[in-house]
């Protein structure tokens, strides 16, 4: 029994449970238990730790602006990029998604959060070449930016604490309009607050637990982008940019009617027509729509054990 534990079956296991249990460590907060165990960070902990381990850059929640020098094209260009932004803005096109294929952020809408993509892992969509074509071009002249978005934070708008995904990138924001009142309007990284200040820069570790409020009366709008992880080897940047090219690109979306939307957003739309099922049950019963999700969450778990274990 000692040695079939031992197997390789078994070896993928206790590599995707300490994987896990690493993501769940990592920093100075983390995840209640059980939303740990349904999170989407635990589903993507084998490879995460992998980009950890080969990260060029610190493993901490926020980074040196210089880690990704490149990025002063940006800061350097911040007026410009603000007045595309803004134009966009005055006319409603930064806005929440008109359908359910926004898997990355549909639980942001509901508190206010609005988006308008420029680029999503590697093609700028066509309504943002149509509408901003001086901060299209100034992303495209920076190969490590694989997407990217103009976000807003509205008044009373707040985030839930959340991991990203995906450490294959870094998350960098651009602040272009911010509160006067700093102070109330901030993004909690790990725990540390951070107030945007307008053409100043933040690059952060997205995969740390992290949440955003604004308690002004004012909207807050930034540059929102991924930037690539730098990696110690060719060959990890290799198979990182294999993920970002033919999965992550998959969660691209539109801002209007016509646009691609990856598969993994078409398959969401049809998922969260479940989700709507078990947000109904939840109303009815909590403790009825809770033993239905972890009977499903054990299924599964016990159905890979069992082909393990086979």
């Amino acid at each position: 029994m000692v040695m079939r534990l031992f197997a390789p079956q078994f070896l993928v296991v206790w590599a995707f449970l300490g994987s896990a249990i690493a993501v769940h460590f990592r920093g100075k907060v983390r995840l209640g238990f059980w939303r740990q165990v349904s999170d989407h960070s635990t589903i993507m902990a084998p490879y995460n730790v992998l980009m950890y381990m080969f990260s060029a850059v610190p493993n901490q929640p926020i980074l040196r602006l210089d880690s990704v020098p490149e990025l002063t094209l940006l800061r350097d260009n911040w007026r410009v990029i603000r007045e595309e932004a803004l134009a966009l803005f005055a006319q409603g096109q930064i806005k929440a998604a008109d359908k359910y294929n926004d898997w990355g952020f549909n639980s942001f809408f509901r508190t206010g959060w609005k988006r308008f993509y420029l680029k999503w892992y590697e093609q700028a969509l066509p309504s943002a070449v149509a509408n901003c074509p001086k901060t299209v071009a100034l992303l495209n002249a920076i190969p490590t930016v694989k997407g990217a978005m103009f976000a807003n934070l509205p008044s009373g708008g707040r985030l839930v604490q959340h991991r990203d995904p995906y450490a294959g990138s870094l998350r960098y924001h651009l602040g272009l309009l911010v509160p006067k009142t700093p102070g109330e309007c901030r993004i909690f990284i790990d725990g540390e607050p951070y107030s945007w200040r307008e053409g100043e820069g933040l690059l952060f570790d997205e995969t740390y637990l992290h949440y955003a409020e604004n308690t002004t009366s004012d909207d807050r709008i930034i540059l929102f982008c991924d930037v690539e992880r730098p990696l110690r080897t060719r060959a990890m940047t290799a198979v990182n940019r294999w993920v970002s090219r033919h999965i992550i690109n998959e969660s691209a979306t539109q801002n209007v009617e016509g646009e691609r939307v990856g598969w993994l957003n078409r398959i969401f739309g049809y998922i969260y027509q479940v989700r709507l099922v078990g947000k109904r049950m939840k109303a009815w019963n909590k403790r009825v729509y809770y033993a239905v999700k972890y009977l499903l969450i054990g299924g599964i778990l016990a159905a890979f054990l069992a082909t393990a274990f086979a």
